[in-house]
């Protein structure tokens, strides 16, 4: 008599039929700027809204739902990310331009739509080109740079709730606050309306090149590393607080903090997901001792922590 299979059923044989791209535990690092970070119990990319739609409306509600960009200001942890976690692809990638309004897919980068702005003589817009992450990113923390937020010149987005409905939204009904918004965590930016105003190509250029400059100088770009860390404390700036407390150079592991720009974590080349998170949380516990000031993390960080990196001298 045949012993029963007791072997457990995966995750992606119970999912609903799509028209894009399902995969089990797929690698989640090599979408990540920092390049760490364990996988997608399953990876979805849809073909279009209209399959992203189908998908949530039949997916079990008791199943955790992730949703990721470039992935410019995102940690995913060691242990990977249970349930399903998607990924908008070229179907949200298109870029319709009315006058000095943008249209914008949210799989579209900041820097795209600078460019494309630019070539269309819309000035505004500019500071997209020092914000990495795509613009579905940028609306859901109201990124800014350079002394502009997503909150001055978004004027709509469409979304996507966990059931699978589309929602039109006014700006007034995100909630912009300081690298925030209070769109539902589970909702998914599928297009975003950007306003811009007239202006003249070559003083956009201009302003481009200058940001680009300020960033390369400033901001260690070419490096694995993940955007700004910490959102700046009212009335401090993290990188000084940071500074203040010996934490330049700082390293834990394989992860450090950068010399150029203290409130960026880098990962040396063999730094894991756990290195990163616990040189951050180390510090966040410094900044509190000294200052009584708690940093709050801008990265957003995702999926199953496993035990924390192994400190090791460095200054």
């Amino acid at each position: 008599m045949m012993a029963a299979d007791h072997t457990p059923t995966h995750l992606i044989h119970t999912m609903p039929s799509v028209r894009g791209n399902l995969k089990a535990d797929d690698a989640l690092s090599r979408y990540t700027w920092f390049k760490v970070g364990g996988p997608a119990e399953v990876l979805f990319k849809p073909a279009d809204e209209e399959d992203l739609c189908g998908f949530l409306s039949q997916l079990p509600a008791n199943i955790p739902v992730s949703i990721i960009g470039n992935a410019s200001n995102l940690l995913i942890r060691d242990g990977g990310v249970p349930g399903v976690v998607i990924r908008l692809g070229r179907a949200f990638s298109e870029i319709e331009i009315s006058d000095t309004q943008m249209h914008v897919g949210a799989a579209v980068a900041d820097l795209s739509v600078a460019r494309k702005a630019r070539d269309y003589a819309i000035s505004g817009l500019e500071f997209l080109s020092g914000i990495p992450g795509t613009v579905g990113g940028a609306v859901r923390m109201n990124a800014g740079a350079y002394g502009d937020e997503i909150k001055d010149v978004c004027t709509s987005v469409r979304a996507i709730d966990r059931s699978g409905e589309v929602h039109e939204l006014n700006a007034s009904d995100l909630g912009f606050g300081y690298r925030h918004s209070t769109l539902d965590p589970s909702w998914i930016i599928t297009q975003v309306t950007l306003q811009g105003q007239p202006g003249l190509i070559a003083e956009i250029t201009q302003r481009m090149e200058k940001i680009q400059s300020d960033r390369e100088q400033s901001q260690p770009i070419r490096t694995l590393t993940g955007g700004s860390t910490f959102a700046n404390p009212k009335d401090h700036k993290a990188w000084q607080l940071i500074d203040q407390t010996g934490c330049r150079g700082l390293v834990w592991g394989g992860a450090i903090v950068s010399n150029l720009h203290c409130n960026f974590l880098v990962n040396s080349g063999n730094a894991t997901a756990a290195d990163i998170e616990g040189l951050g949380e180390e510090v966040r516990r410094r900044v509190f001792d000294k200052f009584g000031i708690t940093l709050e993390w801008e990265i957003r960080r995702i999926g199953i922590p496993t035990l924390q990196g192994i400190k090791e001298d460095g200054q």
